[in-house]
């Protein structure tokens, strides 16, 4: 019995956490959060050498905050991958104007914050 409740209220939560990410569509508008660690797991920049070599300056924290449109979502392999680029048409670190993220993780990580 007490397995069937906590598989009950396992599924329910889990249903509810889900409804958000399913509405994010193109041209949706996220908040790039926090990294979860020194560098963003989830949200794919390139190595920092590679920044470099482009001209760009590998500083993290000034992305903090910074609002980005959703420009591709594509599901696949049981997470969805979308692809997003500066709310004010600047490139990040001066150099990359598109990156992809793996959006459910990035939330769960609280990497990408929804916009209100």
């Amino acid at each position: 019995m007490k397995k069937l409740i906590f598989i009950t209220l396992l599924s329910f939560f889990s249903a509810q956490g889900q409804e958000n990410i399913k509405d994010i569509v193109v041209g949706d508008i996220l908040t790039v959060g926090a990294p979860s660690a020194m560098h963003y797991k989830h949200i794919y920049f390139p190595k920092t050498n590679f920044i470099i070599k482009k001209g760009g300056i590998p500083n993290y924290k000034a992305l903090i905050g910074n609002r980005v449109i959703v420009t591709g979502v594509d599901k696949k392999d049981g997470y969805t991958k979308i692809s997003f680029k500066k709310d004010d048409g600047r490139k990040f670190f001066n150099s990359i104007t598109i990156v992809n993220a793996n959006l459910e993780e990035a939330l769960k990580e609280k990497e990408i914050l929804l916009a209100k």
